[in-house]
Order: C-alpha cells, then sequence, then structure tokens
C-alpha cells in the first residue's frame, strides 16, 4: 500500500478507507487491553494516533514498539472520539522498520537544551527541533520567493577566497600543505607556492564584495550561503559557521536600502504566519508565550528611522535617569546588544534602522556622508553628527538587538582609495574590487541578514546554537 504522510492523513476525512504511514514513534500506552501509539513522520508538529487491540497482534511485535522505534502501520482511517484530534487510525498491520533500546537518549521528557546538543543527531525527532527545522525551511523559501518576485539574481560567491571582506582577520584558512613540514622564508613566514591555490586562502566571511560585482553587471542579485568565522566566541549570538542572506542593488540610495531591509523583513515574517501556523502555535505554548504577539507586532509597526547620533543621546538621557548599562555608550563607541535592546524594547518599542554610524567602526567600502567644515558631518534627514559618518543602515530587533547590517558603498574610485590609505589596508588580493571603480562605477548599496538570527526571531529560541542543525562553535564541530 502506498504511504500517506502524516500530515495528509491528518486532513483526510475519507473515514472507513485503508491507509498506510510511516513514522517513529512518539509514545506508546495501553489500556483493557488496547495500545495507543502517537506517530510522527516529522511532516509535521501533530501526531497521528493509531489504535489497535492487543489480541490481534502477536506479543513479540508489541514488545518491539518502543519510544522512538519506526513503523509502518496499515489501517483503517476513522473518526476520533478523543478531544483534540478529528482522526486516528485502527491498525489491521504494523511492521517495525527499526528497533529502539532503552538506551535511547530521548526517552525523558523535559530534556535540557545544553543536554539535547550534545545529541544534535538525534534532537531533530523531538517536537521543538521538528517545528525550528521546519521553520527554517520555510525560512529559506520566503527569502528565495521574495527576491524572484521582485527581479533578483540569485548569485553564488565564493567559499574559498584570499580576500578578506570584513578586515578582521578571523578566517579559517584552507590548505593542502603538510602542517608538520611547513616551508618558510627568511623571515619565518610560510610559503604557499607549492599549496593548492599558489597563496594562502580562507573560507570566506562574506560574500559581499563578490556580490558588488554581480550587481553592477546584473542590477540587482542576492547571496545565500555558509560563511564562517574564526572568532573564539562563545555567546548566544555566535556560530563559527552560519547562513548568510546578502542582496547588493545597483542604482539604490541609503532610503531605498532602509525601505528595502523592511519590506523584506516583514514579508518573511508573514510567510512564518502564513505558513508554519502549528509549528508556531507549539512554540508559542512550550518556548516563548509571547512569540506570535511579537511576530504580529512586527507588520503592524514602521520601523523606525534613528540615526545613531540621536540613539546616543538617547542612550546618556537614559542613563542620567538611573538606567545601567554595563558598556559606555558615549558618540563614537559601538553600540553593544544592550544598548539596542534599550532602543528596540523600551524606549520606541518597535524595530529601529539605525543610520550613520561613525567612520571609526564601520567598513572601509561604506559611502562617507557630507563633512562640514568643523570635521562632522550630515547625514540621513540632514542630522548633524560631530565626527565623520558612514550610511549604515543597520536593523535592530526585539529580543536579537542587531539582525540586518547594510549600508551604502562607495561607488567613487579616489574617495574609496582614499579611505584605503587612511586605514593603512593591504589591497593586493582586492584589486579586482577596486577594478569596479573605475570602469563604470554606479551608486550601489547592500545589507547582511545572518540567517539564524532570522531564525531565532521567528522562533523565540534564546541561543543560535538550537537553530541550526549542527552548530559549529569552539572546540565543537561533532556530527
Amino acid at each position: 500500500m502506498k504511504r500517506t504522510k502524516v500530515i495528509d492523513a491528518l486532513k483526510c476525512t475519507a473515514y472507513g478507507s485503508d491507509i498506510c504511514v510511516k513514522g517513529w514513534v512518539r509514545s506508546k500506552r495501553g489500556s483493557k487491553g488496547i495500545f495507543f501509539i502517537a506517530l510522527n513522520d516529522g511532516s509535521t508538529i501533530k501526531n497521528v494516533q493509531i489504535v489497535g487491540d492487543d489480541a490481534k497482534f502477536d506479543e513479540e511485535t508489541l514488545k518491539r514498539i518502543t519510544t522512538g522505534a519506526c513503523l509502518s502501520v496499515e489501517g483503517k482511517l476513522v473518526e476520533s472520539p478523543a478531544a483534540g484530534q478529528a482522526s486516528e487510525i485502527q491498525a489491521t498491520a504494523i511492521e517495525v522498520l527499526g528497533d529502539c533500546d532503552n538506551t535511547y537518549p530521548l526517552q525523558k521528557k523535559g530534556a535540557s537544551w545544553e543536554y539535547l546538543r550534545t545529541v544534535a543527531h538525534l534532537r531533530p525527532r523531538t517536537n521543538t527541533f521538528g517545528a525550528i527545522l521546519r521553520i527554517r525551511h520555510n525560512m529559506a523559501m520566503a527569502i528565495h520567493t521574495y527576491f524572484h518576485e521582485h527581479g533578483y539574481f540569485y548569485f553564488h560567491t565564493p567559499l574559498i577566497t584570499a580576500s578578506d571582506c570584513e578586515g578582521a582577520g578571523n578566517m579559517f584558512q584552507v590548505t593542502t600543505k603538510n602542517l608538520y613540514d611547513l616551508k618558510k622564508d627568511e623571515q619565518g613566514k610560510i610559503i604557499y607556492d607549492d599549496d593548492f591555490f599558489g597563496e594562502q586562502t580562507s573560507l570566506t566571511v562574506s560574500g559581499q564584495l563578490e556580490g558588488e560585482l554581480g550587481a553592477t553587471a546584473l542590477g540587482a542579485i542576492y547571496t545565500f550561503g555558509p560563511t564562517f568565522r574564526a572568532e573564539n566566541s562563545n555567546t548566544p549570538r555566535h556560530l563559527a559557521e552560519f547562513w548568510m542572506i546578502e542582496p547588493e542593488i545597483a542604482f539604490m540610495d541609503q532610503e531605498e536600502l532602509m525601505d528595502l531591509e523592511e519590506d523584506f523583513i516583514k514579508y518573511c515574517v508573514r510567510w512564518a504566519l502564513d505558513n508554519c501556523k502549528d509549528d508556531l502555535e507549539f512554540l508559542n505554548k512550550m518556548v516563548d508565550k509571547g512569540l506570535i504577539e511579537r511576530l504580529e507586532g512586527v507588520l503592524k509597526e514602521e520601523f523606525f528611522r534613528l540615526p545613531y547620533t540621536e540613539g546616543i543621546r538617547i542612550l546618556q538621557e537614559a542613563v542620567k535617569g538611573g538606567k545601567k548599562f554595563e558598556f559606555p555608550c558615549e558618540w563614537g563607541d559601538d553600540l553593544a546588544s544592550e544598548h539596542e535592546r534599550y532602543l528596540v524594547e523600551e524606549h520606541f518599542k518597535k524595530p529601529v534602522i539605525m543610520t550613520d554610524y561613525p567612520r571609526s567602526f564601520k567598513s572601509f567600502y561604506m559611502k562617507q556622508n557630507q563633512e562640514t567644515a568643523d570635521g562632522g558631518s550630515i547625514g540621513y534627514k540632514g542630522a548633524v553628527a560631530p565626527g565623520p559618518t558612514m550610511q549604515g543602515t543597520d536593523v535592530l530587533f526585539p529580543s536579537i538587538g542587531e539582525i540586518i547590517g547594510g549600508s551604502v558603498r562607495e561607488e567613487s574610485y579616489d574617495k574609496l582609495m582614499s579611505e584605503v590609505r587612511r586605514r593603512e589596508m593591504d589591497m593586493t588580493h582586492l584589486w579586482w574590487y577596486l577594478d569596479t571603480r573605475k570602469y563604470g562605477s554606479c551608486p550601489h548599496a547592500g545589507f547582511g541578514l545572518g540567517f539564524e538570527r532570522l531564525i531565532l526571531f521567528v522562533t523565540g529560541m534564546q541561543n543560535i546554537r538550537d537553530v541550526i542543525p549542527f552548530p559549529r562553535t569552539p572546540r565543537n564541530a561533532e556530527f
């Protein structure tokens, strides 16, 4: 008999018809010679109930039906007398496809998130992680659909690179060299002429720079793929391997970029509410009781557009009023997550797009605002800052802090080179990036969204290690 997925079996109303379902046992109980099995195949958060008469099945088969066992069940679909389910299956035949002994690590209820990370090869079978992974799939579909419908082209940027987009230096190296016998020059530097690529290469931290090349040819592109940061950060917000969405768009200014950021995020949240109802209701009940209300709130509110200088003023006023922050918030400081969340959750009570950050801690490729005679600058909607600022457009979200980092890119070759020289950057491996400013340069902009940050917000989870199937963090590359 052809298999029916559990999600389809639960929707079916052809009562009295024969049906076959396959899946894993969530639970089994018995009463007065009747057994009840909750079976799930991952297609939905909901289980289908299997009901059977002990007397009609051999004792050995019944003993093998344990939590975690894999079954194939044939029977009749009938209306269910139990509350909370429309139908159930009266079993006529059960085949145990895979036994599961009593060492199965998901036996006990209420396992901690920390414990489940130690059994990451099995945790997708739990209700919570099944819901998270289905939502993760839906968010990927939302991203591709949004950009496709808006005329963007999916652009594949390299994972192996000789350049460092962020200038951070915290990159994983890629090599075929024998690490026990490295060839070095007289200064003790490694010689790479016998390596696979003939030069030092690493895993990418971002596809942005190559994405800009695509935008200057195709008009509007987006990347969606894994990126890597070799930062020794053991925090609930950092991974060594994570996924990034990075659109780059020609002929876009700062105002249009903020419009795009807001529209894109709202589209993804709306997609989740429309397509992940059962999973969100489960997470709203079991993980974060304010989840759905918070998601709906994002759709109702217009994101507040806040120049950095004004944000600093608000934070300093809060400090004067008795608010305590762990980190300082003087003009020129890079805002910490606590500052971002205060602005979003306590002051504005809505998402914020922060603009016009100081040049001191932003990347070299960002477009600088118009300078004033006294060395300050004029930014978004005429806002005056005491120092040079860049046209950054970062989106700050409740519970998360920064969820998007974006900016207008500097299109002028002379201005870009001036910033490179000021920072004393080595552009040996980025000659091709500078070329785009010499050959038909154009105004352009883009942003980067950490996919796992989006999943954190949409699921209500608190640790980024719990929204990716197999997290990569310092001293952890299992599974």
